[in-house]
Formats: structure tokens, C-alpha cells, sequence
């Protein structure tokens, strides 16, 4: 086979066969597909699209292009992903919220795509934590304390290891056929029993419309149930961050502040949600409602901050990281306020244009080998629909350098709407996908 009838074909709009799939996984996977050609190969299917089975093939092929694992654990295995959104650090509490409910989750999650942050990069932002870990080590964190966040090693999923990297860079981050591919070829080589799925729509997500969305979720849905994997996705609103910061350094501060508040916040209101149906597969509650119910209870009791601390120690953070977790974080020398330029309510916000402001304080990738400040970020976002007088802060950036902090400061300035009538409310949670 030839990598280039394989770009030419797909450019005229037919259809890759399974086996030129499984060629071209292969090829990302050894090296004998070029970046070029890759890259050509993500632009060619994200401006004519894959079928369904091509679709399907896709993803099985990724998968197969390295190990999948196998588990032999007292419990189930189960796993959670999200198609992205600015200020989503759900993973971080649901991987220890599950683990404390009997649910084993080996989590392979993904850095910083396009403007959203990624998982790989807020775990990071602890001193001492690593996510690139052997299979052996992870099954052994997993067995040991319930759940790991890390990242694909090199044997796990290598075809979307290249395929990653390169759609970041190539514009072809929205493509419905490679997200999907993504995702599943990562999450399926990691064998789970069940899968809840969180995907996004607004203006913070890569999916703006319903439509878009439901398209998304239906593709996993489909694709990761014909694989064999029960699967259920929540469509879930991303008109502004989950939480009120936006910046590697700064969710993680989000996170355990949501954790040891013993008060419920979206954060803990979406990782219920999501850990309930996986709760129900699992057989550990009747319905949904009970499964929330528990989790919930879970999170807001203290107990999950500590099988978090356990996560993050196992994974070469510090000991003390639940009690402590304030003098661990990276603080950003330059602070600055941006204030509100007139009295009225927070009416809308561009997730978008915040997340790529973010980026260009240094807590994303313009480039794959960027290296990512984890103290950078936007604090102490405002909810929609807030009252806001003249020179009230709206949010706070954390920034490197001064001059970086005004660059953001028009960004963020541009981002938000304020207006005289308050914003229809919005659901968390929009629609789901069984």
C-alpha cells in the first residue's frame, strides 16, 4: 500500500478501505508515515469525512496499533472523557470520586488541544507528578489506590500519539471522524467494562451547536458500543467554564478547593452526573438519582481529596498534597485585575477567545514542543448572569509579565458581554446519548 493513493483517494472523497486503515495506523505507528503525509491525512478527512464503518475501522485500527491492556482487579473497570472545554477539570474529581466509590479507573487522558487545557498538563502542575508512566506501574497505582491519570504510553495507541500532535498544529482539530478516533483508540486500548462520555457545546467547546454535539456523542456512542464497550454520553453546557479559572496551575486550585469546601459547586453537580451512570453499570446503584446521590456524598464528605492525595503521591507529587495543596502550587509573579468598564449583568463570554487568551499567556501550545507555564491562567471568573458594577474585578490574569497581563486584558475585555438584562439560565446538562 502507498500512503499517497491513500491521501489522493480520500481528497476525491471515496472512502478507505479497513485494511488501508489498518495500513496507514500501522505506518503512523512505525514511522513509515511521514508528518507531512499525516498531516495531509488529517486535512483530507476532515474536509471530506468518514463513513461510519471507515470511522469505526479508523478507531479499532489506532487502537490496535499498540498494546491494549488487560485487567485483574476485585472490581470493575470503567474510564470517563471529555471532548474539551475551557476550565474542565472534571477528571480530576471524578477519577478519585469513582475510585472511592469501588470503581477502578485507569484514566489515559491528553494534553492541551487547540484552546482548551488538557489533563496530562494540569496534573503536571504538581510539583514531582508524572503522567508518562510503564503499563506495569499503572496497573499497579490502579490496583493500589483505585485510579491514575497518565498519558498513552508509547505502546499504548501510538497511531493517535503521532496523529495528536500534528492535528494540533494543522487546523484539523475539529474534525468529528478524528476526535472520535481519538478518543476511543486511547480509551478503548485501556479495555473498560463501561464508558460515560461528557461531551460539550458552546461557545468554550469545540462542538458550538445541538447539532454539532449530538453528532459527536451519537459517533462515540456507536463507534465505542460496536467495539463492545457500554457507552453513554452527556451533552453538557460549555457557555462558560465549569470552573472559575482557566490555566493548568490554577484548575488544580479550583479542584481542591472544590474538594475540602464541603459545598457543591458545577463542578461537583457535573462529576456527579457523569459518575452516576457509570455507578448504575457498575451495579453499585438502582438508578442514576442513587448513583448521584453517592457520589455526591462522596465528594462533599473530604473523602475523595484525600484518594486524590493518594493519586497524585502515587504518582511521585508530594505526600501531604490534600492538606497542603496551597504551598504546592506555582504562583505567576504578576497578578493583574481586569475590571468591569460598566455597571450591568455578565450576559455572555467567548470560552473560545478566554481559552486562546490563556494560550497566549503561555498555558497552551502554539506548537507541539511549546513548553507550558502551569502558574498562568485567568482566576475568579464571574458566572454568567452575575450583577457587576462599574470597576468591579471580573477576573484576575496571572501572568508572567506585565506586558503579557495587558495583551490578555484586551482579550479577556473582548470575551465578555455585558448587558442590561440577565442571560436566559442554562442547564449543565443538555441531552443524553445512550
Amino acid at each position: 500500500m502507498d500512503a499517497r493513493a491513500i491521501i489522493a483517494a480520500l481528497r476525491r472523497g471515496e472512502q478507505p478501505s479497513e485494511a488501508e486503515l489498518r495500513w496507514f495506523a500501522a505506518g503512523l505507528s512505525s514511522g513509515e508515515v511521514s508528518d507531512a503525509q499525516a498531516g495531509a491525512f488529517a486535512m483530507a478527512v476532515c474536509l471530506q469525512g468518514l463513513d461510519q464503518s471507515a470511522r469505526r475501522a479508523l478507531t479499532l485500527a489506532m487502537r490496535d496499533s499498540g498494546d491494549v491492556l488487560h485487567w485483574d482487579l476485585p472490581g470493575p473497570v470503567m474510564d470517563k472523557h471529555s471532548t474539551g472545554g475551557v476550565g474542565d477539570c472534571v477528571s480530576l474529581l471524578l477519577a478519585p470520586a469513582l475510585a472511592e466509590c469501588g470503581i477502578y479507573v485507569p484514566m489515559i487522558s491528553g494534553r492541551g488541544l487547540g484552546h482548551t487545557g488538557g489533563t496530562l498538563d494540569k496534573m503536571e502542575a504538581i510539583p514531582g507528578v508524572t503522567t508518562q508512566v510503564s503499563e506495569q506501574r499503572l496497573h499497579r497505582i490502579t490496583a493500589e489506590v483505585g485510579c491514575a491519570i497518565v498519558g498513552a504510553t508509547g505502546r499504548i495507541a501510538p497511531a493517535d500519539k503521532r496523529l495528536y500532535a500534528i492535528r494540533d498544529v494543522t487546523a484539523t482539530v475539529e474534525s468529528l471522524d478524528l476526535i472520535t478516533a481519538s478518543i476511543l483508540s486511547k480509551k478503548l486500548a485501556a479495555s473498560p467494562e463501561a464508558l460515560v462520555l461528557d461531551v460539550k457545546i458552546g461557545s468554550g467547546a469545540f462542538m458550538k451547536t445541538s447539532d454539532e454535539a449530538r453528532a459527536l456523542a451519537r459517533s462515540l456512542v456507536e463507534t465505542a458500543n460496536a467495539a463492545g464497550c457500554k457507552t453513554t454520553a452527556l451533552i453538557t453546557d460549555m457557555n462558560q467554564p465549569i470552573a472559575s479559572a482557566l490555566g493548568n496551575g490554577l484548575e488544580v486550585a479550583e479542584v481542591m478547593r472544590s474538594l475540602t469546601s464541603g459545598q457543591s459547586d458545577p463542578l461537583v453537580e457535573i462529576t456527579a452526573a457523569l459518575s452516576g451512570v457509570l455507578l448504575v453499570q457498575a451495579g453499585l446503584a438502582r438508578d442514576e438519582d442513587e448513583g448521584i446521590a453517592i457520589v455526591r456524598e462522596a465528594l462533599l464528605s473530604g473523602r475523595v481529596a484525600k484518594r486524590f492525595g493518594r493519586m497524585v503521591a502515587a504518582q511521585g507529587g508530594p505526600e501531604d498534597f490534600a492538606e497542603h495543596w496551597q504551598r504546592y502550587l506555582p504562583v505567576a509573579p504578576v497578578i493583574h485585575e481586569v475590571t468591569a468598564p460598566r455597571a450591568g449583568y455578565l450576559a455572555a463570554m467567548d470560552g473560545e477567545a478566554l481559552g486562546l487568551a490563556v494560550v497566549q499567556l503561555g498555558g497552551g501550545r502554539m506548537v507541539e514542543d511549546d513548553l507550558v507555564d502551569p502558574a498562568v491562567g485567568l482566576s475568579d471568573l464571574l458566572r454568567l448572569g452575575q450583577w457587576v458594577e462599574a470597576g468591579e474585578t471580573l477576573v484576575r490574569i496571572h501572568a508572567a509579565r506585565e506586558s503579557a497581563a495587558l495583551e490578555a486584558e484586551a482579550a479577556v475585555l473582548k470575551a465578555l458581554e455585558i448587558a442590561e438584562r440577565a442571560p436566559e439560565p442554562l442547564p449543565l446538562i443538555h441531552e443524553r446519548i445512550n
